[in-house]
């Protein structure tokens, strides 16, 4: 590789994870900006069409958002996020696009998942697909008690889905006593939906009881920055949950929480 390649490249990286820290802070007319320099660079930068879409589609702009999909599937004609995405708009009314709320996007912390406070769960009863369709991996969820279930509604208070009624028994009982919870999307597709579910308070009075029981209290794996970006960039389908993860019930991690050592950073500390 020439002097000049070597820059190229290096200018390429540097643009990408500028553009995916503004897509992981929600700051997404910051992040269109970026991947449009990207593009002013390197035209046939196929994930910088399909991270542009992505943020086309959180401002609610969706016919710029399909405009670039379809260039990312003009440049690779087997790319599945962008295929996959191209579907999901075609569930969308643009006329009555709607942006999505700046702090309606995860924090990696929600990712954490913690034996006892936080567990994956696969959402039943799923709403239509034309509301399906706009959620994405990294939204933040909210829980609500519906008389004896517990729904699950994004930003807009739109139902998405319910929650296993074992489950979500036990956390309105929970609820009700004072503990507090936070959710997040982890994976969304036309048929399932998965939701961590974190207890972010737990009241005094339910001390030592625990919201997702397990035979030990401990940390999974933290999911590192490059799994998590590559997971809100992509939204790779996981694997089928019974009723929630836990590390001593499931013997994996979550779908997200595999560690992977980040080549570019190290790429760039060699330098």
């Amino acid at each position: 590789m020439t002097y000049q390649e070597e820059e190229q490249a290096r200018l390429k990286r540097h643009l990408s994870k500028q553009a995916i820290a503004l897509a992981m802070q929600g700051r997404w007319q910051e992040a269109i900006a970026a991947n449009r320099e990207i593009i002013d660079y390197f035209a046939n930068d196929v994930d910088a069409y399909n991270r542009l879409g992505r943020a086309y589609m959180e401002m609610g702009k969706y016919a710029q958002a399909k405009e670039a999909y379809q260039k990312a599937v003009a440049l690779d004609a087997y790319n599945a996020i962008a295929k996959k995405n191209l579907q999901r708009l075609s569930l969308l009314d643009s006329s009555v696009a709607v942006a999505k709320k700046e702090e309606a996007l995860v924090q990696p912390r929600s990712f954490i998942e913690e034996v006892g406070k936080a567990g994956v769960v696969s959402l039943q009863r799923l709403a239509p697909p034309e509301t399906l369709a706009k959620t994405v991996a990294g939204d933040v969820v909210y829980l609500k008690i519906d008389d004896f279930t517990l729904t699950v509604a994004n930003s807009h208070g739109e139902y998405l889905g319910l929650v296993n009624p074992r489950i979500g028994q036990r956390l309105i009982r929970l609820m009700k006593g004072g503990n507090q919870y936070s959710a997040a999307v982890t994976s969304s597709s036309g048929s399932k939906v998965t939701v961590i579910i974190r207890e972010t308070y737990q009241h005094p009075d339910l001390a030592g009881q625990l919201s997702f029981p397990s035979r030990e209290a401990e940390f999974q794996p933290f999911l590192s920055d490059r799994a998590l970006r590559r997971q809100m960039e992509y939204e790779e389908e996981g694997e089928e949950e019974a009723e929630y993860t836990a590390p001593e019930e499931s013997g994996e991690t979550s779908e997200m929480a595999a560690p992977e050592s980040d080549s570019d950073d190290e790429d760039e500390e060699e330098a």
